[in-house]
């Protein structure tokens, strides 16, 4: 039986269950740093040496964190769907909860690149110093798409949405573009299902199903409901 295609967008909120924090928490402050000053092209340009460090303390956290419940409970329905996340987030909690096909639209923070070209790709698990070059000779920074930047994983998540047969959004507040815009690819008639702690507001989505709670709650409860349209 070919099994039914379920996309899912996640955002922030499913990796603060484990830990991490996400910086719409608190006035544009993420862990103390201005957004501005660490997450943005024209940051890199001005100190790229203060933004180098922010990502590698980035990297230790997400090796310290582990997959919550509603990474397991994502990756345990590819069990009875064709599952493909399409994420915000710069971890790998997704892969090491066992999901199998993710589209990381904001980049991957185990990975660096050359300044110059975004196709010079390397894995990283330590730090990344201010001198470490690309074999172009351009210094590595971190593979991560930031603010004033395009994303270029965006078309194939737009591609894979439009496929849908159900759609479903887990811990993001629909404010970040062109993420938030996804929703729209979904096909109008397909049933969408939305899980968050504070619901964004989504009246232009046709048949829509709610759960008002933190990820990891609302995903056991969404599961149920999920196998009923298998």
């Amino acid at each position: 039986m070919n099994k039914k295609k379920l996309v899912v967008l996640t955002g922030a909120g499913i990796s603060a269950e484990s830990g991490l924090k996400t910086f719409r928490d608190s006035d544009g402050l993420w862990e103390g740093y201005d957004i501005n000053e660490v997450a943005t092209a024209t940051a890199w340009r001005k100190n790229s040496a203060l933004v180098q460090e922010f990502y590698n303390m980035r990297r230790k956290g997400v090796k310290e964190a582990q997959p919550n419940a509603a990474h397991y409970a994502l990756a345990e329905l590819e069990n009875d769907f064709d599952v493909h996340i399409i994420t915000q987030n710069i971890d790998d909690l997704h892969e090491r909860a066992g999901s199998t096909k993710i589209i990381h639209l904001h980049g991957e923070i185990f990975k660096m690149r050359s300044e110059k070209n975004e196709e010079l790709i390397y894995p990283v698990y330590d730090d990344i110093k201010m001198g470490d070059l690309a074999e172009d000779g351009a210094q590595l920074r971190p593979h991560i798409v930031w603010f004033e930047e395009a994303v270029p994983m965006m078309e194939d998540a737009a591609l894979i949405t439009k496929q849908a047969d159900l759609f479903l959004i887990v811990g993001t507040s629909l404010v970040v573009y062109p993420a938030a815009g996804l929703v729209n690819y979904a096909p109008w008639h397909i049933p969408k299902f939305i899980v968050d702690r504070k619901i964004p507001y989504t009246s232009s989505l046709h048949n829509l199903t709610a759960i008002e709670k933190p990820a990891g709650e609302g995903m056991k409860e969404l599961k149920n409901i999920l196998l009923n349209h298998r």
